[in-house]
């Protein structure tokens, strides 16, 4: 998958996620849950639905690293390519 692609899927999914918001307002850089209004459970859901949708594993550990939309198609790229 491209960069272009995970970046379409991820944003698919926050929509799913928190439908009301304005996505396409989002920059790279913002912290998903302060710019959407995710609360954990939102953001838990939105980790249930990467690996669903794109069979990608991300541990406890690592879900720092998708705090922004940058660092989430980083770490799903990077995924992708064969290691987190």
């Amino acid at each position: 998958m491209t960069r272009g692609q995970l970046r379409e899927v991820s944003l698919y999914l926050l929509h799913e996620i928190a439908p009301e918001v304005q996505l396409q307002d989002l920059s790279p850089g913002e912290n998903l849950c302060d710019a959407l209004g995710l609360d954990s459970f939102d953001f838990l859901n939105f980790i249930v639905a990467v690996h669903e949708t794109l069979r990608i594993d991300v541990p406890a550990n690592e879900y720092s690293e998708l705090a922004t939309l940058g660092d989430c198609i980083n770490y799903l790229t990077r995924a992708y390519e064969g290691g987190t």
